[in-house]
């Protein structure tokens, strides 16, 4: 397990080396996502390596490029920009190739969309969009949980005893994880209180009315979420971070209606949320999670929110 591995050499350090947790929570994801999508091909770590390359190139030019137009006015760039897609396309077109038709013991992403009603270029589409988003949603979630379990010292004390009552010293499994409620709760407010996703698009699917205003069918339609996730109306003390707040139904069904938990959930933010769960179980458990003393993490909104700059930690051993 992938979680199991990263423990393993967070116990080996020293209790005053600082783990860069960014890079580390990135590598992790990296190998969550192209494993579960793409399958065993991604167990080699040269494989990682040259997917998380292609991956990085690809997704800061969907975040800024395209944004801003820069991406048009620099051939240098662009040219970087669609090698790097390419290689990925060619990865993901080899899969499913090798997938179609057949059987195999393990299941992965790739091979539900293969076995669904899609032609072969919606299955190369919706894979790559899943790999891209997924891999920073993943990465971002973890950082910014374990960032705030540094911070708010009650909040992980309360979740090591959710975790030690649900599983004591048996392994992590997927029919218990459902048992975290309060895990749940500081993940939901990890993605409020850092806004992990700023902006979010839809298009409507029935024409719509706000005020005098109609909203055509088909239309575009962008969720200012950085915003109405800091709206104190709706998030008492809104800057706070407070899980508590989640325990509430009523604030539950307010997040879900923004997109961020049930039926409008996007299928990368609930692969992030169960792998973040297993993450958090595994380090939890084990691991006293503590912040470097005088470090200010600046903020960097982008289409996923991340730091400025390396966020670092130390840890220390429970037993």
């Amino acid at each position: 397990m992938l979680s199991e591995e990263l423990l393993d050499k967070w116990l080996s350090y020293p209790e005053s080396q600082h783990v860069p947790l960014c890079q580390h929570m990135l590598g992790f994801a990296m190998k969550s996502v192209t494993q579960m999508v793409m399958g065993s091909t991604f167990e080699d770590e040269q494989e990682v390596i040259r997917f998380q390359k292609n991956h990085g190139t690809v997704w800061s030019e969907i975040g800024k490029g395209f944004l801003d137009g820069s991406l048009d006015k620099s051939t240098t760039r662009k040219k970087q920009y669609e090698d790097a897609l390419m290689q990925l396309e060619s990865i993901l077109k080899k899969i499913i190739k090798e997938r179609k038709g057949r059987n195999f013991s393990e299941h992965i992403f790739i091979d539900s969309l293969v076995q669904g009603d899609l032609n072969d270029q919606q299955i190369l589409e919706d894979s790559m969009i899943f790999s891209l988003a997924s891999c920073i949603i993943t990465a971002k979630l973890c950082t910014w949980a374990v960032c705030f379990l540094t911070t708010y010292e009650e909040v992980q004390k309360k979740l090591y005893e959710e975790i030690d009552q649900v599983f004591g010293k048996g392994p992590v499994t997927p029919e218990n994880i459902e048992e975290l409620r309060y895990c749940r709760q500081v993940l939901c407010e990890t993605v409020r209180t850092a806004t992990l996703t700023p902006v979010s698009a839809r298009l409507q699917d029935i024409e719509g009315k706000i005020d005098k205003f109609i909203i055509p069918r088909e239309t575009l339609v962008l969720y200012a979420l950085g915003v109405v996730l800091q709206d104190p109306s709706t998030w008492p003390s809104p800057y706070k971070f407070d899980p508590e707040r989640f325990d509430d139904e009523s604030v539950m069904k307010t997040f879900s209606l923004l997109g961020f938990s049930g039926t409008q959930e996007c299928p990368e933010l609930r692969f992030a949320y169960m792998v973040t769960t297993v993450l958090l179980s595994v380090l939890v458990r084990r691991l006293h999670l503590l912040s470097v003393e005088g470090q200010v993490i600046e903020t960097k909104y982008e289409l996923v929110t991340s730091s400025k700059e390396e966020a670092w930690i130390t840890v220390s051993k429970r037993y």
